[in-house]
């Protein structure tokens, strides 16, 4: 397997538009989640931005890029939480709607101790959908690799559209499907979907593969937790070992998946990429919510 140390430590830069949620994330960590009508007391607890592409940004720039996020943020006095943290990881915002008073997506987790299993609450970005009209000029300018999340489908769409056009890889994270993925697919190079990502009329990893096919995106990989990836690169399939560790936290390890695979991939294979990108996922599940992986290393 490549060495992951040396990868980190010699970077060459580049730049990644991470297109989707912004959320501010409330993390506790517990014995258990409460019961109805519980009250109980955190061991530990962390804030930071959180969402699926906004922590892959964050990795993304750990790893020596230059990482910006396109998404929701607007000027909620509660939003300085978010530009703070993402300003301490070096990561920029293009902010669609910037002007917006409105209250950011919260995202409440509660993880426990034992099992490093989370428990989710969130609104995510129902309630904060832009328009492509919003969509800052030449945002695409010297980008290396775009990743879209999903959660904000028609920026997506039209983001998507225009990587196609200028050769820019485009790298989708399916953790979940979303209605309006399908419009998306046609300009994807690389699917990197969970075990939970079931489009219309798939129920098995076979007929996700053969769903995903249909739209000509050659490399297709479902991640499986702890369990080894399975791929489909240019017809050739496989599976990539995932490192076996004793979890803290699983919070955000897809996400975070997703921002080492941006990285891995502007300078490995298909395959190796996912190797690498799985290591530093597994690194992450070792501590307590989405950032102390590099605070305390």
């Amino acid at each position: 397997m490549p060495n992951l140390k040396s990868k980190i430590q010699n970077p060459k830069s580049d730049r990644g538009l991470f297109v989707g949620l912004v959320t501010l994330d409330l993390i506790y960590l517990a014995d258990s989640p409460p019961q109805n009508n519980q009250k109980i007391v955190a061991i530990d607890y962390s804030v930071a931005a959180g969402g699926p592409a906004t922590n892959a940004a964050v990795t993304f720039s750990y790893l020596g890029n230059q990482a910006t996020v396109l998404g929701v943020v607007g000027s909620h006095p509660m939003t300085q939480l978010i530009r703070g943290d993402l300003a301490n990881y070096q990561v920029a915002i293009a902010d669609l709607e910037p002007t917006t008073d409105l209250v950011p997506p919260v995202s409440s987790i509660i993880v426990t101790q034992a099992t490093g299993q989370r428990a989710v609450v969130s609104i995510n970005a129902v309630k904060t959908q832009a328009s492509s009209a919003s969509i800052p000029a030449n945002i695409l300018e010297n980008v290396a690799i775009v990743l879209i999340d999903g959660h904000q489908m028609a920026v997506g769409y039209s983001i998507a559209q225009t990587a196609k056009a200028q050769n820019i890889p485009v790298v989708i994270d399916g953790g979940s499907w979303k209605s309006g993925f399908e419009q998306i697919l046609p300009f994807v190079d690389y699917a990197i979907c969970s075990a939970n990502f079931y489009p219309p009329n798939c129920q098995t990893p076979e007929e996700v593969f053969a769903y995903l096919s249909k739209f000509d995106i050659p490399h297709i990989a479902i991640t499986h937790g702890e369990r080894a990836i399975e791929y489909l690169s240019c017809t050739k399939t496989g599976i990539v070992d995932v490192p076996q560790i004793q979890a803290v936290d699983t919070l955000g390890a897809g996400d975070i998946f997703h921002g080492g695979f941006c990285h891995y991939i502007l300078r490995e294979s298909f395959t190796d990429a996912l190797a690498l990108a799985a290591n530093i996922a597994a690194d992450s599940c070792k501590f307590f919510g989405t950032r102390r992986w590099m605070d305390l290393k």
